[in-house]
């Protein structure tokens, strides 16, 4: 199977998979959960690891279930809802993130967002082969290489950033700073020519930004984060993002 016949795959799942995301959303007393801690997300993970392993039976590193990790040659690499704690909060814009990694780096990123501020669900994603960053139905063609901040244009950055909109202003300057839960939702937007960068200011987990470094790779962007510290889920697979 190629590539993008993997990618078509996984992206049918991810989208199954977010259904159960908006109606959690939708549920008259609001979501289940508190925290960082949401029911739906080891629900949409348990989800997604069947459906993952039926495409490729290799490693698997998700965020809320137990992970399977031998030094084999692919691991997907799920979050199932990058940005549990502003979703619980009644902010619209967390995403399901779902990488898969071919010797520890990034080939293939979906990054799914059901329910956005902006109104439709937004599902983008790439893998090697692709022409392009596909964003729903279509296929568009940004190119990073070379973007400078610029009047006019976004810098993605967390909601956090909404109680300190000064300081976020003057370091965003001369472009705008724009909020959002998830970072792999921030980082799936720069690549499809949304904003000129995207930003987070706490540690985090690949998890959290390998399907975004994927899709990055795919607009001719860059990506950076320090070394992984720590012992734990095989160091983190910390050359993961080599590529």
């Amino acid at each position: 199977m190629s590539y993008i016949e993997t990618l078509d795959r996984v992206t049918e799942q991810v989208l199954a998979a977010g259904k159960l995301i908006i109606a959690e959303w939708e549920r008259p007393s609001g979501p289940r959960g508190s925290g960082d801690k949401a029911a739906v997300d080891i629900e949409s993970e348990e989800r997604l690891r069947v459906a993952l392993l039926k495409i490729n039976r290799c490693d698997f590193w998700g965020e809320e279930t137990e992970a399977s990790l031998s030094h084999a040659q692919y691991c997907w690499v799920v979050d199932p809802n990058d940005g549990t704690t502003d979703f619980l909060n009644g902010l619209k814009g967390s995403a399901i993130s779902v990488a898969l990694l071919r010797n520890e780096v990034p080939i293939l990123g979906v990054v799914y967002a059901p329910v956005t501020l902006e109104g439709p669900p937004d599902c983008i994603a790439w893998t090697e082969g692709l022409r392009g960053i596909r964003r729903n139905a279509e296929i568009l063609q940004p190119n990073l290489r070379g973007a400078e901040l610029e009047a006019g244009c976004k810098v993605m950055v967390s909601t956090a950033a909404v109680r300190k909109q000064k300081i976020n202003a003057e370091l965003c300057e001369p472009a705008v700073f724009h909020p959002m839960p998830s970072i792999a939702y921030r980082l799936a937007r720069v690549a499809a020519g949304d904003a000129v960068a995207a930003v987070s200011v706490v540690p985090v987990s690949a998890h959290d930004v390998a399907a975004g470094h994927a899709i990055l790779k795919g607009a001719g962007g860059n990506s950076f984060r320090p070394r992984w510290s720590g012992d734990h889920a095989l160091r983190e697979r910390q050359s993961w993002d080599r590529g």
